[in-house]
């Protein structure tokens, strides 16, 4: 990588933010835990730290090691890092009265401040934070305040330190702050001296390059879904490591209606070698009567690692492991702030057993899904794979909340069928970023012609995002919602009632399990 910002994370929810408009400039960015700084190479240009829910005052406040940042290279604080400089070095911060949250205007003592360039007089910036600045530093100056605050924006002053320290006590990296990315532009191009070289086309070119490096002449695995990031990841290693790569597509028995047959079918004519591998039974005879979401994921991680033990060893000396995870996998599953907790495990991230003596590749690990896309189009993988919505990897799995039967499965791959394909017809599959259909535990009585049922429910879930980060439902036409509706009812067997999901994430996942 021949250049990055450094964002540490202290717990805050827009810290992915961060990293998304820093790479929206074509620079690369990576987020660690705040207390696990690495050595500062010549590959990072500038440090970036985050927003955090906790208070510099309180007394499990987190504190990094700004010794080794400080100086080093250009450094910006945003709202708990912004506290946290200014405490550290001697300011006054206190807890506010009220906590300040919401709109505000920016007030600028050095307008012709670099990190200001462009910035507009009275600009909109978003407040949210418990503690305020109230004096600062003797070697930091002021930028700007608001009418509520008096410190919004600080720098250090000329000669203080070895290379510039900014505070921001706003969110720039939330859309309400309206020019926030022209002021981060400003941070990572003009003070970090960054030159926006990151591209799709050089992340490919750099990560086969790397994975030749790193593989040599060894053998890799890789599970396939028929998904978007399985199959970048498959691509890049083919270009990397040619034969020396071996995809196993696995049924699970919780893939969508024909997806294994049409999956094998949609990778005919792309030089992989991909070994089809029909698992159904044994998924469900583990699966059977467990109903606790994450008891059904680890058994479908575990399951699939079991059947890549057994096929694996019908194969010669497999030493890798390629797998599909993508960034939103990694910080959903893994706490990398320290105080965080982890909202869900994944089944492609958290390492193997030991037993299994394999290691892990994973190609698109620091990418977004938006990103992946975009590295998929450079390898000119076909759209009809790009385009397809994300489909989680315990499939259907955790789309049938409870236990799951055969039966059910089957109940809810035709209602599902209905549901894709009718968008697909519609035109409306392109426009919305994942749609899927969910069985519930309950069953609710209905007339169907002068019977009286007792029947099972599904719920259309349709969300559109850019990186499965944040999600807003789709707000799909009634008359195609109605139209579903009817098809699932007559069509379907066992199902007399379907709903529409309007829940956004957060404080909703995407997936209801």
């Amino acid at each position: 990588m021949n250049e990055k910002i450094l964002i540490l994370d202290f717990g805050s929810q827009y810290t992915q933010l961060i990293a998304r408009r820093v790479r929206e400039l074509n620079v690369y960015s990576e987020i660690v835990p705040y207390n696990k700084i690495p050595a500062l190479d010549d590959s990072i240009r500038g440090v970036i730290l985050s927003g955090s829910p906790f208070s510099v005052k309180d007394e499990n406040a987190l504190h990094p090691e700004l010794e080794k940042l400080v100086g080093e290279r250009p450094l910006l604080g945003v709202c708990y890092g912004a506290q946290y400089l200014a405490n550290y070095y001697g300011g006054q911060v206190e807890r506010s009265k009220k906590r300040e949250y919401g709109k505000a205007n920016l007030q600028a003592a050095h307008a012709e401040d670099p990190l200001l360039n462009e910035i507009s007089t009275d600009s909109q910036v978003w407040m949210s934070h418990g503690d305020t600045i109230t004096a600062l530093p003797d070697q930091f100056e002021l930028l700007a305040g608001t009418d509520s605050i008096e410190v919004a924006a600080f720098r250090s002053q000329e000669g203080a330190f070895a290379a510039p320290v900014y505070g921001l006590q706003f969110h720039p990296e939330v859309y309400h702050s309206l020019e926030g990315s022209q002021l981060i532009r400003n941070f990572v191009m003009n003070i970090a001296g960054c030159s926006g070289s990151w591209t799709p086309a050089s992340f490919a070119e750099e990560t086969i390059e790397g994975l030749r490096k790193k593989i040599g002449s060894d053998r890799v695995l890789l599970g396939l879904s028929g998904g978007v990031d399985s199959t970048v990841a498959a691509i890049l290693l083919h270009r990397a490591i040619g034969k020396q790569l071996f995809c196993f597509f696995v049924d699970n028995g919780l893939l969508r209606k024909d997806e294994f047959e049409e999956v094998l079918a949609s990778y005919q004519g792309m030089g992989l070698q991909v070994f089809g591998i029909d698992a159904k039974e044994r998924f469900y005879r583990e699966l059977e009567g467990e109903q606790d979401p994450e008891g059904k994921r680890k058994i479908i991680g575990r399951v699939f690692i079991d059947v890549f033990i057994e096929e694996a060893a019908k194969l010669k000396d497999i030493k890798w492991l390629g797998q599909g995870t993508i960034y939103p996998d990694v910080i959903e599953s893994v706490s990398v702030h320290g105080p965080s907790v982890t909202i869900k495990s994944h089944h492609n991230v958290g390492g193997l057993p030991d037993y299994l003596h394999l290691d892990i590749v994973e190609p698109l690990r620091m990418l977004f899904k938006d990103e992946v896309r975009r590295v998929g189009k450079t390898l000119d993988i076909p759209d009809s794979i790009l385009g397809r919505h994300p489909f989680p990897g315990p499939g259907l799995g955790i789309r049938i909340l409870g236990a799951i039967t055969p039966e059910k499965v089957a109940l809810l791959q035709e209602a599902d069928a209905i549901f894709i394909n009718n968008l697909r017809s519609s035109g409306l599959y392109d426009k919305v970023w994942q749609a899927g259909t969910v069985l519930l535990p309950v069953q609710s009585v209905g007339v169907m012609g002068d019977e009286r049922t007792y029947e099972k429910t599904v719920v259309l879930r349709c969300v559109n995002s850019t990186d499965g980060m944040t999600a807003e439902w789709s707000h799909l036409p009634h008359d195609f919602l109605g139209k579903v509706s009817s098809e699932i009812i007559n069509n379907v067997k066992g199902i007399n009632r379907v709903v529409y999901d309007i829940s956004t994430k957060p404080p909703a996942t995407i997936e209801w399990e």
